[in-house]
């Protein structure tokens, strides 16, 4: 609904005249003319009403005294409508009485004209309605200003990561509603603590901005949505995109952010500024979240740091059932979830304190944790930390170990609190077997 138009205090002014005396609309028409504005007619209040459904006025001057309905009832539909629009509104009548003069103010009027009308007081009363209406847009500007930079990093000026939480959540919904794919793209600057030590933070200021300038460049749809995270993290959303268009931007933004070739000389990477991404996409489904994917695509981004750094490691989701494993070598933890990657949503960790945080933070139906994760016997205490959580009663845990493990072995893995203890899996076969009976 267009109902409002800027304008300065030397503007003119678009005004509708509601009133049913031909005389009076020709004569207050002149006086409108005079002051340098555009009278609009109205013959009784029914066309006003229809004349503001199509046209936006800036201004409404309104007789109290009609047949059908009179000002103060049009007044009050005109105000139902135009909501929390402002337009000012100045009766014309031929009472005076305190009583008449609430009753208009109660039904939306701003000012008084009594009849007869003095053409100067008329003039008087529109520049002082003007006026007003020139700081309510002044206002409305500045608050606008204000919006638009709350929703801001101030460095960067990419969206602050409370905008990009809202906006995502809305794309979320639409995804899940049109059953479309959605991808979340998560990048992190390499050896960033190096940069700022070594050039100073002044300079690395410089290379956050150059960095975003160059992600956006990436990314070119306007319907992504790119936000600073925090620090040096970034994250993209990318609405009806699967991963494999989400790998392939991914690809683009690592390979944008090489090419600026901004030196880094104390990166064990390369001499130059480079990024790790992760990425994950899935289509939305009733027991599947943003959060979720986010984290997915995190768990990614750190997969890609410990693979190197400067490289892409992407996740598709099967959001449905979530399992969580954890293991402290990278190799057997890609075999694994290699084997099982089309059975469910897959999310991995190489450490303790990661497990717990992923477990406590995605709530996944089934764990599946090395005996010896991190150190000797590590797989017991998570199990042990894990039965301290409420939340995590209800989730099945199993622990794997290598071939063969005894009884006595099992029966720790039982008392710490895992469902049951399995040997590795080395085949795709061994791995359903384990897992299958748990996510039905």
């Amino acid at each position: 609904m267009d109902v409002h138009t800027d304008k300065s205090s030397s503007a003119t002014l678009r005004i509708l005249l509601v009133e049913d005396s031909a005389t009076l609309r020709y004569a207050m028409s002149g006086y409108i003319r005079d002051a340098g504005h555009d009278p609009v007619v109205a013959p009784s209040g029914e066309a006003a009403l229809q004349m503001i459904e199509h046209t936006p006025f800036d201004m409404i001057i309104m007789d109290v005294e009609m047949p059908g309905l009179n000002g103060f009832e049009t007044t009050r539909l005109m105000r139902e409508w135009l909501g929390e629009h402002w337009v000012p509104i100045i009766f014309v009548t031929g009472k005076s009485d305190d009583q008449s003069v609430e009753e208009g103010i109660e039904a939306g009027g701003d000012d008084y004209l009594t009849k007869p009308v003095s053409p100067i007081i008329l003039k008087a009363k529109i520049r002082a309605m003007q006026r007003i209406v020139d700081m309510r847009n002044q206002l409305r500007d500045m608050n606008d200003q204000l919006e638009a930079l709350s929703q801001r990093d101030s460095l960067t000026h990419l969206y602050n990561r409370r905008t990009f939480n809202e906006l995502a959540e809305q794309q979320w919904g639409l995804a899940k509603r049109q059953q479309r794919p959605l991808s979340i793209i998560m990048l992190d600057i390499d050896h960033f603590k190096l940069f700022n030590d070594t050039y100073g933070h002044p300079a690395g200021d410089e290379c956050l901005k150059k960095v975003a300038t160059a992600i956006l460049t990436a990314l070119r749809r306007p319907t992504d949505i790119l936000a600073r995270y925090g620090g040096e993290e970034f994250i993209a959303l990318l609405p009806n995109t699967d991963l494999e268009g989400a790998t392939l931007v991914s690809e683009n933004i690592c390979r944008t952010i090489f090419e600026l070739q901004l030196p880094h000389r104390t990166s064990t990477t390369a001499p130059v500024v480079t990024a790790s991404v992760g990425t994950a996409s899935c289509i939305p489904a009733n027991r599947s979240s943003l959060s979720k994917l986010i984290q997915q695509a995190d768990n990614s981004l750190y997969r890609a740091k410990m693979q190197g750094r400067n490289r892409v490691i992407r996740e598709e989701t099967n959001q449905d059932k979530t399992l969580l494993i954890a293991h402290s070598n990278p190799r057997q933890l890609d075999n694994i979830s290699t084997l099982l990657q089309q059975q469910c949503n897959i999310v991995t960790s190489e450490s303790i304190d990661e497990c717990l945080e992923l477990a406590e933070n995605l709530q996944p139906e089934l764990l599946l944790v090395d005996f010896n994760l991190s150190e000797t016997g590590g797989g017991l205490k998570v199990c042990k930390q894990l039965q301290q959580l409420p939340s995590q009663k209800t989730h099945t845990l199993l622990v794997m170990c290598d071939a063969p493990f005894s009884k006595e072995l099992e029966t720790q893995a039982l008392q710490a609190g895992a469902n049951k203890l399995v040997v590795f899996p080395d085949t795709r076969q061994e791995a359903l077997e384990y897992i299958q009976p748990y996510l039905l």
